[in-house]
C-alpha cells in the first residue's frame, strides 16, 4: 500500500487548541506559542515577525507562513517578496548596540510542494524589504511598536546588479543603492514602486 508523503495542508489555529494527554487537556497551543515566541528580540522571532509585519502590510498575512519557500511572502499581485531584519539590540547581555547587516546572499531554491531542491543559486524575489528595528533604548524596546521600526524597500534586480555575489550588505551600503526608507504605513507604496518595472 502506498502511503501519501506529500506536504502537510496546514490550516490556521486559533491558539485555543488543547495540547492532549489520553484524551485529557493538559494545556492548549496559546500557552506554548507564549512560552516559545515572547522574546521578539532575538534573531529567530525578530526574523519571523518582521515577515509577518511585512505581510500584513501588503495584505499578503492570510493562511500560514510557509518555513524554506523559495520567497518569504507571495502578495496578492504576485509580487515575491524576500525580508531581512536586523536590530542594535539584542534579549542577551551586551557591551554594545549590534552593527547592522544584512544577509542578501542568493540561495538554492527548495520547493516545499515536492521537496526537492534546485541546483540553481540566484535571488528569487522581485523586491526586498529590509526590515530594522532601530531603537537603541533596551528598557523601552518594543517590537510591538511599530514606530521602532524603519523599512528599507529595493528591487532585487538592484541587487543583482550591484551585488551580484555578495552574501552581507551593511546599512551603509544598502543606503548608498538608493532604497526606498519608510515607516509601516508606507510600505505598499515603497513596495509596489519598486514592482513596477515587473508588472
Amino acid at each position: 500500500m502506498s502511503v501519501d508523503l506529500g506536504p502537510l495542508v496546514i490550516s490556521r489555529r486559533s491558539g485555543a487548541e488543547p495540547i492532549r494527554s489520553n484524551g485529557e487537556a493538559v494545556s492548549e497551543l496559546g500557552a506554548f506559542w507564549s512560552w516559545a515566541c515572547s522574546d521578539l528580540a532575538n534573531n529567530t522571532m525578530r526574523g519571523v515577525l518582521a515577515e509577518y509585519l511585512v505581510a500584513t502590510a501588503l495584505g499578503a498575512a492570510t493562511g500560514t507562513r510557509t518555513e524554506w519557500d523559495t520567497v518569504d511572502i507571495r502578495t496578492p499581485e504576485k509580487w515575491r517578496i524576500e525580508v531581512k531584519s536586523a536590530a542594535y539590540l539584542q534579549s542577551w547581555a551586551q557591551s554594545q548596540p549590534s552593527e547592522i547587516s544584512f544577509s542578501i546572499a542568493p540561495a538554492a531554491g527548495w520547493d516545499t510542494q515536492t521537496g526537492i531542491a534546485s541546483a540553481e543559486v540566484l535571488r528569487r524575489s522581485d523586491v526586498y524589504v529590509f526590515c530594522l528595528l532601530h531603537h537603541r533604548d533596551k528598557q523601552t524596546l518594543d517590537p510591538l511598536d511599530l514606530d521602532q521600526w524603519t523599512f528599507y524597500v529595493l528591487p532585487t534586480r538592484v541587487l543583482d546588479d550591484r551585488c551580484p555575489t555578495q552574501k552581507t550588505i551593511r546599512l551603509s551600503s544598502l543606503e548608498r543603492l538608493g532604497p526606498k526608507q519608510t515607516d509601516f504605513s508606507g510600505l505598499p507604496k515603497a513596495v509596489a514602486k519598486c514592482t513596477e518595472d515587473i508588472r
